[in-house]
């Protein structure tokens, strides 16, 4: 398996910071390479963030992550598609869908996964700084 594939790419829920359960899973299976950016739109769905691709210069921010022992690559990956709604009964619609993006590290270009949102961000409120953390600290000030 080539090495930019195993590679993630979380901008939400799963970023260090939020310390969401499923964090710790990811943890225990990638390693986190640090903050990184890639080329998209970050919007706000209420309880959680969503993202799309975008041909425009805007970027989120979030982390790089690279799996640790890439033969166990398809059995992680699986496990965070669950939690991301790719996994659904047949006939429903998909929360998510993964697909590998340029991330940006350092200045450096790399192939990664990311979970685009996979309905309509029609009429959703863009989180113009394109980071979930900045946003929700900003959202949460009194």
């Amino acid at each position: 398996m080539k090495k930019e594939f195993a590679q993630l790419f979380v901008y939400g829920s799963l970023r260090s910071g939020f310390k969401n359960p499923v964090y710790e899973y990811l943890a225990r299976y990638f390693h986190l390479l640090g903050d990184a950016i890639v080329k998209g739109k970050l919007y706000d769905k209420g309880d959680y963030p969503v993202a799309a691709p975008t041909n425009e210069d805007r970027f989120i921010s979030g982390e790089l992550y690279v799996i640790i022992n890439p033969e166990e690559f398809s059995w992680a990956i699986e496990q965070i598609d669950d939690y991301e709604g790719l996994i659904v009964e047949e006939g429903e619609k998909p929360l998510y869908k993964r697909e590998t993006v340029t991330a940006y590290r350092n200045g450096q270009a790399t192939e990664a996964w990311i979970y685009w949102y996979n309905g309509s961000i029609d009429g959703l409120p863009e989180i113009s700084s394109g980071d979930l953390l900045e946003f929700l600290q900003k959202k949460n000030k009194p």
